[in-house]
């Protein structure tokens, strides 16, 4: 069984380990990449933001990360979201999408967006049209590897 449970500086390694793992496997990670993940109170947390992790309820493996980072007015980017290679297939990244929505919600969101890349994220694209985003114009150059921005009002 999977829980979604709050961030916790316990989980500061496990946050940072499944995202460099995942950028790193098909992309550079970028200086952004390190500030976030090092910081994650400060960039994401501290100015009305969430981090989200998905746990393994038996082993209390951290096997999934979701983040929504504020940008003022209702917007939130949903970022950071990440499943453990040996825990895909289950799921998880379904759970963290809907908990962070839900979320969003609760911090009074109006609109979030994300940016991913659509030729090589097309499985995690697909969860974004599942989760009820639609594909925007692309407004930000954060990442290089950004080709592709969605968004969903919440």
């Amino acid at each position: 069984m999977i829980r979604i449970i709050d961030w916790q500086p316990a989980y500061q390694d496990a946050w940072k380990n499944l995202n460099i793992a995942w950028i790193s496997k098909d992309y550079e990670v970028e200086q952004v990449d390190l500030d976030t993940l090092d910081y994650p109170e400060k960039y994401f947390i501290n100015g009305g933001g969430a981090v989200l992790l998905a746990q393994r309820a038996d082993t209390g493996e951290i096997v999934g990360t979701v983040a929504l980072q504020p940008f003022g007015n209702g917007v939130l980017e949903l970022a950071k979201m990440t499943v453990a290679e040996n825990a895909r297939g289950l799921k998880i990244g379904e759970l963290l999408g809907i908990a962070a929505l839900e979320r969003a919600r609760q911090l009074g969101a109006k609109r979030v967006f994300l940016l991913s890349n659509a030729s090589k994220a097309y499985q995690a694209i697909n969860l974004y049209f599942k989760l009820g985003f639609r594909c925007v114009a692309l407004e930000s150059n954060e990442f290089k590897r950004a080709n592709i921005q969605m968004e969903i009002a919440v």
